[in-house]
């Protein structure tokens, strides 16, 4: 059956800017542009960093508070975990980090490969993440990050899937396999899977141009 699956985004695009121009609608440009604007003059500045590991316990409280925010929860990273990122694979990763006034505000945990960058883990101060817009804000600059070094492809994970389909993102199929010890409860699990599969809880996905590919490798 399908799981929740992640997104993917092209960027034929050689700036942020022309791919607002060229893949958004008017409504939506307009409203980020106003998200924007609420950002202007805060003083936030972003640096890109292969090892967080000097400035983790900065960085780990940010990732523990969209944690406990989040209503659908998998594993709890770690410090060390993030720490290990940077250490053992640092031509892989990119941690961007940014910062109000010397302050850390956000970071997103990133990797690349090939022509693709996968924006995998985030972290953000709530005291001012809504207020700023910080979700938009931050996914801008790894965009245009991204398009300035040559990427071509967008990766996430699942979750937020309401505005990532304003933001012209398909979806990228998840497949969950499951079996029981004891096989006869399998015939039994076979019917009734498609019943509690965890995509009928998120009716956004509707919104995706290639929904149908959900299920159509099945």
């Amino acid at each position: 059956v399908p799981s929740l699956p992640g997104i993917r985004m092209h960027l034929p695009f050689a700036s942020f800017d022309e791919y607002m121009a060229k893949a958004l609608s008017k409504v939506t440009r307009k409203d980020l542009r106003r998200k924007f604007r609420d950002a202007e003059g805060a003083g936030i500045t972003m640096q890109v960093l292969h090892d967080v590991t000097p400035i983790v316990d900065e960085l780990y409280p940010l990732y523990l508070q969209v944690y406990e925010r989040s209503e659908l929860r998998f594993e709890r990273l770690t410090k060390e975990y993030l720490c290990r990122l940077g250490q053992e694979m640092p031509e892989r990763m990119r941690f961007f980090v940014w910062r109000q006034n010397g302050k850390a505000i956000a970071f997103s945990v990133c990797m690349v490969h090939g022509q693709e960058i996968h924006d995998d883990y985030v972290g953000l101060d709530y005291s001012v993440a809504l207020d700023l817009h910080l979700y938009f804000y931050t996914l801008r600059d790894i965009l245009q990050w991204a398009m300035s070094n040559g990427y071509k492809w967008y990766c996430s994970s699942g979750q937020g899937y309401e505005p990532k389909s304003r933001l012209k993102c398909e979806l990228a199929p998840v497949d969950l396999y499951v079996a029981h010890t004891w096989k006869p409860v399998n015939f039994i699990l076979k019917k009734v899977l498609p019943w509690l599969e965890p995509t009928r809880g998120e009716p956004a996905l509707r919104k995706f141009p290639n929904y149908a590919d959900v299920w159509g490798s099945r």
